[in-house]
């Protein structure tokens, strides 16, 4: 193994500190670098390496060249009983998107039901963070965000869309929420980035080449493929619809690039809705049955190969655990550079969707 891809062992206190130190190097004021991090560490302790640390040089040089805004001046504005808008004036993502749960949480408990738009916003990150506190607060909820034009609409060879996520999370008696996170594309971005680091190949059902042909070569993406076929297609198209043309920003194509223009503002938006289940059954009866629905997916016989049925989304909760016990496997170099002088590396600016 190179000195490229090996990995250390880093707890997540330290990792968040030093996550959180150099975005303060790089510019954010601290309760939003401390924010972001602890975002990032969450990212990495479930294991979705892609949107943990490996961001960290990326955020810096958006940061340091001004294309987020440091303080931002955040509107909040309610459109009726149960919707709002909360333009975060291109903040930091993670820091604006976490402070509008804050509203979304007052509106479902007046209104039994929540719709809120984050618009104006940097690249929010991972979504689970978000519906678990939710869930964590006892409601149910749907998170969406849009993203750059990188996937290969089905029966096309030009992207058009991005991975435009999708989460959901809900409350439960025992433990912690259920919540599952997924790109509408075979693999987020963030995954290619991850193999990237590591030095890996991916497998040739994630993306294609500059001809349109599957490759393995991180290095080469040029399109990513939705999650199959039509299905992803049009969940991608969904997710747009809902988080950025409902609020009057930029979609499809026109989605800015999160590598062209640093200096600039990205003007992403972010939905949540939340939905209060007391407002329907018991909330007692409601954690019950999905504790329930836990236990019975627990008990169904394993197929060949496996050695236990998950519910969606337990294996992030399971590495969670295990890393905040053993630690979390970075590769050094992302530590290397976390640990260094350096604010970035000055390897983003102008560069493509797929920049290295």
């Amino acid at each position: 193994m190179t000195d490229k891809n090996k990995t250390v062992k880093i707890q997540a206190s330290r990792l968040q500190e030093l996550i959180k130190n150099k975005l303060m190097t790089a510019g954010l004021p601290e309760d939003s670098a401390l924010e972001t991090a602890k975002h990032l560490t969450y990212a990495d302790l479930s294991d979705i390496h892609s949107h943990g640390a490996v961001r960290v040089a990326y955020y810096a040089e958006r940061i340091a060249k001004g294309g987020v805004t440091k303080e931002p001046k955040i509107t909040y504005t309610k459109t009726g009983p149960a919707t709002a808008t909360f333009d975060g004036d291109n903040g930091q993502g993670h820091y604006v998107a976490n402070l509008a749960l804050e509203k979304v949480i007052d509106l479902v408990k007046e209104n039994g039901i929540a719709m809120l738009g984050v618009t104006h916003v940097s690249h929010t990150g991972m979504l689970a963070y978000y519906v678990e506190k939710l869930a964590e607060a006892g409601y149910v909820s749907l998170s969406m965000t849009q993203s750059d034009p990188m996937v290969v609409p089905f029966g096309g060879s030009e992207n058009y869309f991005g991975t435009n996520p999708i989460a959901f999370g809900a409350p439960r008696k025992n433990g912690r929420p259920i919540f599952f996170d997924m790109a509408t594309t075979v693999q987020a971005w963030g995954k290619v980035l991850d193999a990237r680091s590591k030095g890996e190949s991916i497998p040739d059902t994630w993306a294609v080449d500059a001809t349109g042909e599957p490759t393995t070569d991180p290095h080469k993406v040029a399109g990513l493929l939705p999650i199959a076929g039509p299905k992803g297609y049009g969940l991608m198209m969904i997710v747009d619809i809902l988080s950025g043309m409902l609020f009057g920003l930029p979609f499809g194509k026109s989605v800015s690039s999160m590598y062209k223009d640093l200096d600039k503002g990205r003007n992403l938006g972010h939905v949540y809705i939340a939905i209060d289940p007391a407002r329907f059954t018991s909330l007692d009866q409601f954690t019950a049955n999905i504790e329930q629905m836990v236990e019975e997916l627990h008990a169904i016989k394993p197929a060949e190969g496996f050695d236990q049925v998950y519910y969606p989304g337990e294996l992030a909760i399971l590495s969670t655990e295990r890393n905040l016990e053993q630690g979390i496997d970075i590769p050094k170099h992302i530590i290397d550079y976390l640990e260094s002088d350096t604010i970035h590396f000055d390897q983003y600016g102008n560069k493509d969707a797929f920049a290295e």
